[in-house]
């Protein structure tokens, strides 16, 4: 159990946004989700829902404005929604501490997964020639559970990412980000949403996994 911890670890540091609300229980214990505003080494930012146990943190207490660091795990699980089911992501939190400042690096937003292509790579070029490939990796956890983590690389991360076969094991390391768009609700009306997902910085097939030549 602890080596699948070790395949999916993450670490954000940011502002807290809103107040928490409640998302499930398991076996009595509730978990809660809020906000947290995450600044990158540019001006902009990323909003990373966060999915916080009761038993870790007073959920009742409005810690809005509040700087934390959180360590745990970026998980997904399937929604159903408008006929079919959703993705949704959040970093399911296992340590909390308060800070009092915000360090400007790429700490500040660090993930690490190890898992499986699980979907062919989708590689393409934007108007401007800029390449990009999206990769979805299934990462184990406990108990015969997986999560399916969006990841999107670029340039030269993307033109390796391209030959990557279905089941082939992959490490990445990068950040979590936000980003928004507009989903078509009908032919007149369209709605703002979020979607989250891991920008590579690096990436790698360990060796032996030999399926690449």
């Amino acid at each position: 159990m602890d080596k699948m911890n070790e395949n999916n670890k993450a670490t954000v540091m940011g502002e807290i946004v809103g107040t928490f609300t409640f998302s499930h229980e398991i076996y009595g214990e509730g978990f809660y989700m809020i906000d947290l505003l995450v600044p990158r080494l540019s001006d902009s930012a990323d909003l990373i829902p966060l999915m916080v146990s009761e038993r870790l943190i007073n959920v009742n207490e409005n810690y809005e404005g509040m700087k934390v660091k959180v360590s745990g795990q970026f998980r997904s699980y399937n929604r159903h929604e408008e006929r079919k089911n959703k993705l949704v992501l959040s970093v399911f939190v296992r340590e909390w501490e308060f800070i009092d400042e915000i360090e400007r690096s790429e700490m500040t937003n660090h993930i690490e997964l190890d898992g499986f292509i699980c979907k062919e790579p989708i590689y393409r070029k934007t108007p401007l020639g800029r390449e990009i490939a999206d990769i979805l990796l299934a990462v184990n956890r406990p108990y015969g559970k997986s999560d399916y983590i969006p990841c999107i690389s670029w340039g030269r991360n993307a033109r390796f990412a391209n030959d990557f076969e279905v089941g082939s094991r992959c490490r990445i390391i990068g950040r979590i980000q936000s980003r928004e768009y507009m989903k078509k609700i009908s032919e007149d009306q369209v709605e703002k949403r979020i979607a989250y997902e891991v920008s590579v910085s690096k990436l790698e097939i360990p060796v032996e996994d030999p399926v690449l030549s």
